[in-house]
């Protein structure tokens, strides 16, 4: 007989009502009953096991074919297995059901149990691979299907049958690490092996790197859902990575083209440097050939070879280094950037209080990336990078006076960071022991070495590099399955906040020519392949470590600028302003500080900045200077007075959307304040990531971290307490960004946020997914996390959640809540947060000097002024709309937007946020590698 699957079980009970308790609480069923007023029979379904049961009122007269208990059994053709049945001389009894309306076949088995085959199975059935959802939708109208839409039906599985008949086999991917290990590589493979799994593909896991594909066994190894599960927050690579000489003979890779076509793989996914993608990129190049020579050898069949013909690859760059050309950032290095600021900060104080200079050398082989990175976010005082060695031969000299200047100064600390690869101008290394002796011999430093290592390496993951890993594994599976034979290898990376793909040898090439033009002494072309972004940061670093004697164009005067903290303290904010300050006072302006926002604009508190005042802000996390949530419209005429009193000619207002409603403010007050007609910058700061005209904030990274390293010590604690549940209640506004973002780099099972908004439909359904999970998992103990946006309900409050958890939970699982509160908007800033910072206020300024121009400017007068003969000047008059910006990340390139085009384009005033919000395109991928639904969940655990 030609059985499809089972349809259903048919169990005769006692009391219906008591039965269906049981197993809705015990086991974890759905009760799909689509009427509430029968109390004879009752409808239940488990997705696990795609298992349907019919409770039935036991009946005393029930008699032989009555269907009272049975199993119910799906088949191809009802027909036909009447025919069979007949041929084979069986006692069967045909039926027309009462519920599908279509014939039923009736067996009994010597045991007079009752076996009913049915050609209408019900909408749970496995073979139709219905949601919950769908499946319930179909049981409304289950008893009115006609005849049409049986043969609609038909067609539809025939259809399906010819793309995905029996003898379909599904795609094979392989995912190995390879070189280095990184941070984020694990998130990477997380990523990998669900999104296999989410497109019907099996994901294998390579242990060992190309090693372990060499020696092949146990080493590829068919990787279940649930064992990706631990991993996210885990540094270096949990599947292993060593170098493998056998590799790079063909001998090694003809081993390793045998034992992937064993197992079906002929697609490859690599995460490693420039060299292991080399490899791999090799491998795919020989692989015709080697499959010829395994056939020729009979080590494999024609016919395994020809379903093989070709083989898929996709490279991901997992490096610490940041060294590929082609991509803005590698897997691994914002954590290593971590590590390293982490240790430059711990240094600092312990420097401070000696009077010490340290020489902190970093990794980076031929990039210095890492060093001038980590130089410019923890502000240190110079560094030596590959790309541009110093470029006079008394390089010692000016070194040494610059130094002795910051010490003469009032300085209690020197740091000089060495990248591990750094030379001078003829090719020749400088090491960090050289350096020392420098200091020590030629100023009397009392200086020490440390040189980081391997700790670069390790720790945990940080919330970027989970983003990161995430992203580019997911691309990386769709691009290995879509990869035709004639397309090259492809390198996937993130571009302009994008993830892109890029031909891989290319992307290698660029890589390796950096190399040679370092190794021939032309810095400056090496220096353009690292990019702007490099280029800038050197250039910005140069300009804030080093106090220079301003030199002012003639087609440019000085100005008096300001900047003013408002809203809440957030990650970045200090850096920035140190930075922003150094750069003015570098290009000849004055700058001053207001303290305690626009409440202390209006009362006067301004005071003028020097530039050994900024000294140690950049770690330094809240804000330096105060801020308030105070906007101008309080006093509109004291602003004005007071930035003419200071004849303030620029305005850098740091904060979210407080900043931005000021600036509306002050915009719409020009035409009564000429002391608003100067330019102005809002340079976004807020955790919320709430600001429309930037994708990101500052203080966002920083709390992002926060979230991540919270839910990994919560997620820690429910584990260890046994199938706990806890709901984390994270900061935003009505700005789902952070419950989003932590929810991807955390792993979290749910994400609630204002935008998608939140219902009774929501949490039954999710309750029904907790339920079932844990029953599924048998005792495994798996702690979990639901993050919850603080705006998301007004009614259903982070406790009311958890409460309700608890308790229908019913022992299953518990529950239990957080609210991280303001611990996301404390602590050292984040190294992204630093590096943002610093490259906003470095165009903040640059924008400002567009408006020092020469000629005189009109007279403003002075609102609150007697006196009118009094009047103020500032060289930066200006009343166009463009003078008013923010300045903020787009598509990963810096743009001025001005405000008033924010306004009314892309501001929800009401909500405070963008209208716009690039993240949300995001929010899929929490389901894709979350499985919402029981029934993949349950499939995806048993592969």
């Amino acid at each position: 007989i030609p059985l499809k699957n089972l349809s259903h079980i048919v169990l005769d009970v006692d009391d219906v009502a008591s039965t269906v308790s049981f197993y809705k609480s015990v086991l974890g069923f759905i009760q799909i009953d689509t009427s509430e007023n029968d109390q004879t029979r009752g409808w239940l379904y488990h997705n696990a096991c795609h298992l349907t049961l019919l409770l039935k009122a036991r009946d005393p007269s029930i008699t032989p074919f009555s269907s009272a208990e049975a199993i119910v059994l799906h088949v191809e053709d009802i027909q036909e297995t009447e025919k069979i049945l007949g041929e084979r001389k069986c006692n069967y009894k045909v039926t027309t059901s009462p519920v599908t309306n279509s014939q039923e076949i009736h067996l009994e088995d010597p045991s007079h149990h009752t076996i009913l085959l049915t050609e209408k199975a019900t909408p749970f059935s496995s073979s139709t691979q219905k949601t919950v959802e769908e499946a319930l939708d179909m049981l409304s109208v289950q008893s009115n299907w006609s005849g049409k839409e049986k043969e609609k039906e038909k067609e539809t599985d025939t259809e399906k049958g010819k793309d995905q008949g029996p003898n379909k086999q599904k795609r094979k991917l392989a995912v190995l690490t390879s070189g280095g290990d990184s941070c984020g590589m694990n998130a990477a493979i997380r990523a990998v092996v669900r999104i296999a799994y989410s497109l019907d593909c099996d994901p294998y896991t390579i242990y060992e790197g190309y090693q372990g594909m060499v020696e092949g066994g146990h080493y590829i190894h068919k990787c279940k859902w649930t064992e990706v599960s631990e991993i996210l927050h885990k540094g270096g690579t949990v599947i292993g990575t060593a170098r493998c000489a056998e590799f790079r003979e063909r001998g090694g890779r003809l081993k390793a083209a045998k034992n992937l076509i064993s197992h079906g793989i002929d697609s490859l996914v690599v995460i490693g440097g420039d060299g292991s993608l080399t490899g791999a990129n090799l491998f795919r190049f020989e692989w015709p050939d080697l499959l010829k020579e395994l056939v020729a050898t009979g080590q494999i069949t024609e016919e395994l070879s020809n379903k093989h013909q070709h083989l898929s690859l996709v490279g991901l760059v997992g490096s610490i280094d940041n060294d590929m050309c082609g991509t803005d950032i590698t897997i691994g290095a914002d954590s290593a950037l971590h590590r390293i600021i982490e240790s430059i900060d711990a240094i600092s104080f312990t420097a401070a209080s000696h009077q010490r200079a340290f020489v902190i050398e970093v990794m980076g082989r031929n990039c210095g990336w890492l060093a001038l990175m980590s130089a410019l976010a923890s502000g240190a005082d110079w560094v030596f990078i590959p790309e541009s060695p110093p470029t006079d031969d008394n390089w010692v000299e000016i070194m040494c006076e610059s130094l002795k200047r910051a010490k003469t100064s009032g300085k209690r600390k020197i740091i000089v960071v060495v990248a591990e690869g750094a030379q001078n101008n003829k090719g020749e290394p400088i090491k960090s022991d050289f350096i020392r002796d420098v200091l020590a011999t030629h100023l009397k430093f009392d200086t020490r070495v440390t040189i980081l290592g391997h700790v670069q390496r390790g720790g945990v993951s940080s919330a970027f590099d989970r983003y990161l890993g995430t992203v580019c594994g997911i691309e990386a599976v769709n691009a290995v399955l879509n990869l035709k034979p004639e397309d090259p290898s492809l390198m996937i990376g993130m571009t302009e906040n994008a993830v892109s793909r890029f031909p891989l040898v290319e992307c290698v090439n660029k890589t390796r020519r950096v190399a040679e033009l370092i190794a021939e002494k032309r810095f400056s072309e090496a220096m353009l392949l690292r990019g702007q972004d490099f280029v800038l940061a050197l250039d910005s670093f140069i300009r804030t470590s080093i106090q220079q004697t301003p030199v002012i164009p003639p087609e440019m005067k000085q100005l008096n600028i300001a900047i003013i903290h408002t809203g809440a303290p957030s990650g970045g904010i200090n850096t920035a302003t140190r930075l922003a300050a150094r750069l003015a006072l570098n290009n000849g302006h004055k700058v001053f500080v207001v303290n305690h926002g626009f409440s202390g604009l209006i009362s006067g508190q301004l005071h003028e900045l020097e530039w050994q005042d900024t000294s140690g802000w950049s770690s330094m996390g809240g804000s330096c200077i105060g801020t308030t949530r105070t906007l101008p419209s309080t006093d509109l005429g004291l602003v004005a007075f007071n930035l003419q009193r200071f004849q303030i000619g620029a305005l850098l207002v740091i904060g979210g959307f407080e900043a931005f409603v000021a600036l509306n403010e002050l915009i719409d007050g020009r035409k009564q304040y000429p002391a608003f007609c100067i330019p102005m910058v809002n340079l976004p700061a807020t955790i919320s990531n709430n600001v429309p005209g930037t994708e990101f904030s500052l203080g966002s990274d920083t709390a992002l971290n926060t979230i991540v390293l919270s839910c990994d010590q919560i997620r820690q604690s429910a584990a260890s307490s046994f199938n706990r549940v806890f709901v984390v209640e994270v900061q935003g506004g009505h700005c789902g960004y952070l419950a989003t973002m932590g929810a991807l780099a955390s792993g979290a099972t749910f994400s609630y946020i204002h935008e998608e908004g939140f219902s009774l439909e929501t949490l039954y359904k999710d309750v029904g997914l907790l339920k079932g999970r844990y029953l599924q998992e048998k005792g495994e103990g798996i702690g979990r996390v639901i993050i919850r946006n603080e705006r998301v309900s007004d009614t259903y409050s982070t406790e009311f959640l958890s409460k309700v958890l608890l308790e229908e939970g019913q022992g299953i699982f518990d529950a239990r809540f957080a609210n991280l509160g303001h611990l996301q908007q404390g602590g050292a800033p984040s190294p992204l947060d630093r590096l943002w910072g610093s490259k906003l206020a470095a165009l903040s300024i640059s924008f400002f000097n567009k408006f020092a121009k020469a000629s005189d400017p009109p007279a403003i007068i002075d609102p609150r002024e007697t006196d009118r003969k009094k009047l103020c000047h500032v060289p930066s008059f200006t009343t166009l709309n463009e003078s008013v910006v923010v300045i903020g990340f787009k598509n990963g390139h810096v743009e001025f937007t001005p405000v008033s085009d924010l306004l009314n384009n892309n501001c929800d005033l009401k909500l405070r946020r963008p209208k716009h919000q690039w993240w949300i395109s995001l929010r899929p991928l929490l389901k894709a590698l979350c499985r919402t639904t029981l029934e993949d969940y349950a499939a995806l655990n048993h592969p």
